[in-house]
């Protein structure tokens, strides 16, 4: 293994090492509220369980009045719940990494949390100048044209064959649709036949966030001109050396100037962060001929849970899409209609989100364990990814994380 190749997704765990803030010790000397954090846990759980042991040995079931959600938790340092109490879920992953906390499922625990989460209130989320810190450490990875493509690389040039070592044949990195039916293969294309049919019969097509090219090449073979942009060098090698159909072009969407009758965008919007939200519908109505369609595929966050969400910085901000920021669904949809873009056909499907995100972890635990990842990616990495699986299939099974389609008509 070279130098250059001997470890790889540093930029992912230096970038959310930023975001660390360990409890000083006054705080652990004052934490003596650990039954009450344990109890503030135990009165938001309408359903399901956490059956807990603590540090000192003893065992403790949190819930239990309802069905639910379950699972095991051995926590094994009281110094975790110190850290979920200040830092929120990104004390609460540092505490995992720190091995202060262990579960043989913590999915159904992600699954809990994100189901209470208006009852926990502030419980589990960063406090403080903790919340200050996070927040402003998260400003930091705002996506200006020069902090968006350092952001994009954080995440997918982490290399083609990483990813291809756990994604399915399609190279498909968002969710399929009809998990359940027939596997993640056919479903991901299932997809791609859902945006195709939302863009009826556009000719002229403009992707934005292309991916390893897939989508793309689905809607050339199907007749269109596919002009297909992304800021990812490494997925863009990928699709001109797998795909010839589309045109493959390194290009901000805020820099592309043509005119179109159909754009699909498949879980990008996530990447814009909130100020550049009328910017992406300004460009989706500037480069939209009239009567014009375009098919979004995006991930929201529950409307409830929005403000509280948007205030800091999570787990997934800080460790694995810097710059990133879920939906509100409500704003995006007027954002679009004061643009003239009529909101049409909204569709949601997070169960196969979560199915999906399963699939992806089975997969790359099978990568794992056959030594199939390619060089580079330690055993930290490797820890992190299976949590941000974990942590996000959690989302969605909890209900406050969606994803849509939607279809948008460029009126007039």
């Amino acid at each position: 293994m070279d130098a250059v190749t001997s470890r790889r997704g540093t930029a992912l765990i230096a970038g959310g090492a930023r975001f660390a803030r360990t409890p000083g010790i006054a705080a652990r000397l004052t934490a003596r509220g650990f039954t009450r954090i344990l109890d503030r846990i135990d009165a938001a759980l309408v359903t399901g369980a956490i059956y807990a042991r603590l540090p000192d040995g003893t065992q403790r079931t949190l819930g239990g009045r309802a069905p639910g959600f379950a699972c095991e938790v051995d926590l094994k340092s009281w110094n975790a719940l110190v850290r979920l109490a200040s830092n929120g879920s990104v004390g609460w992953y540092q505490a995992w990494a720190a091995g202060e906390w262990r579960s043989p499922d913590p999915v159904p625990l992600f699954a809990l949390f994100m189901q209470h989460a208006a009852r926990l209130g502030d419980t589990a989320r960063a406090k403080g100048p903790f919340r200050a810190a996070l927040w402003l450490a998260h400003r930091i990875n705002r996506n200006t044209p020069a902090g968006a493509r350092k952001n994009i690389a954080a995440h997918y040039d982490l290399g083609n064959d990483f990813y291809a070592a756990w994604l399915d044949p399609t190279m498909s990195y968002s969710s399929g649709l009809g998990v359940a039916d027939d596997g993640l293969e056919a479903a991901q294309r299932r997809k791609w036949d859902a945006l195709t049919k939302r863009l009826a019969e556009a000719r002229q097509v403009l992707e934005i966030g292309c991916g390893w090219g897939g989508l793309a090449a689905h809607l050339a073979a199907e007749g269109a001109a596919v002009d297909a942009i992304s800021l990812s060098d490494a997925q863009l090698a990928w699709a001109r050396a797998h795909h010839s159909g589309p045109r493959f072009l390194s290009q901000d969407y805020r820099d592309m100037a043509g005119s179109y009758d159909g754009i699909v965008s498949v879980e990008m919007v996530e990447a814009l962060g909130r100020e550049n939200w009328p910017v992406f519908m300004d460009r989706l109505a500037r480069n939209l001929r009239p009567g014009g369609r375009a098919a979004l595929q995006f991930i929201s966050m529950r409307e409830d849970l929005f403000d509280a969400y948007a205030a800091s910085a999570d787990f997934i901000q800080a460790y694995i899409f810097p710059g990133g920021l879920l939906i509100r669904n409500a704003e995006f949809r007027r954002l679009a209609e004061e643009r003239g873009l009529a909101w049409r056909d909204q569709t949601a499907f997070g169960i196969d989100y979560a199915e999906t995100l399963r699939l992806w972890r089975a997969s790359f635990d099978t990568a794992v364990a056959e030594a199939r990842l390619p060089g580079g990616f330690d055993e930290e990495f490797v820890g992190l990814w299976r949590y941000y699986l974990m942590y996000c299939e959690g989302g969605f099974r909890g209900g406050g994380i969606d994803v849509h389609q939607v279809t948008l008509v460029k009126e007039g």
